[in-house]
């Protein structure tokens, strides 16, 4: 597990939105569109994208596309930042764990997820282009930009989630606080991956990194009580 790929995967998982070039049928001409994204357990991006919208006319006809993760703003100098783009091909999807995963990131859009002409899709990822700053670029494949293993949380992931906002949301408030810097109160978990969390707050998201993985309940459990106890010892 590189430094490379974690970072890429912190980039994905730390965005609600981004960029998403598809292929106008015909002359092939790229078509860039904002989009809402989500992230599976290993990374992969999840959207929800209406049959409407032009970019899902362009997947219907190649589903090959790539996702521009910025974490450039707000910087001075934006160049600086870093940045990930991700190639692969976008794919219906039938089942019910990655829209939820999705809404569980985006709670206002239930509001149309079941219109008839909505659908969630996953991205296969073949490769990612990552630029961490001036001079550090490089190419990851698939296998090493993605988490294996870490399609097993998602039997308990609702669970962890469901027992940190109800009896530990004192923890998740200092968690944005302390730790990630935010301001005002009713912060909410709303996923857990093996490398972190997601909080909201209304249309606010935060992402809370673990400095090493967890596969399991116990050892989230251990990254979730070391980091109350550090968020605790921080002064607001």
């Amino acid at each position: 597990m590189t430094n490379s790929a974690i970072l890429a995967r912190r980039l994905m998982r730390a965005h609600h939105t981004a960029v998403l070039a598809t292929s106008l049928p015909g002359d092939g001409h790229p078509y860039a569109s904002l989009v809402l994204v989500a992230a599976d357990h290993d990374a992969s991006p999840i959207l929800l994208l209406s049959d409407l919208a032009e970019h899902a006319r362009n997947i219907a006809a190649d589903n090959r596309v790539s996702l521009l993760f910025d974490g450039t703003r707000e910087l001075p100098s934006p160049l600086t930042g870093a940045r990930l783009s991700v190639q692969g091909r976008a794919v219906r999807e039938a089942g019910a764990g990655r829209r939820m995963r999705f809404l569980a990131r985006h709670e206002d859009a239930a509001e149309y997820a079941d219109f008839a002409d909505f659908a969630i899709y996953s991205v296969a990822v073949g490769r990612g282009h990552l630029v961490a700053g001036f001079g550090k670029i490089e190419w990851l494949e698939g296998t090493d930009l993605l988490l294996p293993g870490a399609g097993g949380m998602a039997a308990w992931e609702a669970g962890a989630v469901s027992h940190m906002n109800g009896d530990h949301g004192d923890a998740i408030q200092d968690y944005a606080q302390n730790l990630l810097g935010a301001t005002g109160a009713g912060w909410v978990m709303t996923g857990c991956d093996p490398e972190g969390c997601d909080l909201r707050r209304g249309g606010e998201v935060l992402r809370l990194d673990f400095e090493t993985p967890a596969f399991d309940t116990d050892s989230l459990r251990q990254r979730l009580a070391a980091l109350a106890r550090a968020a605790r010892a921080k002064p607001a």
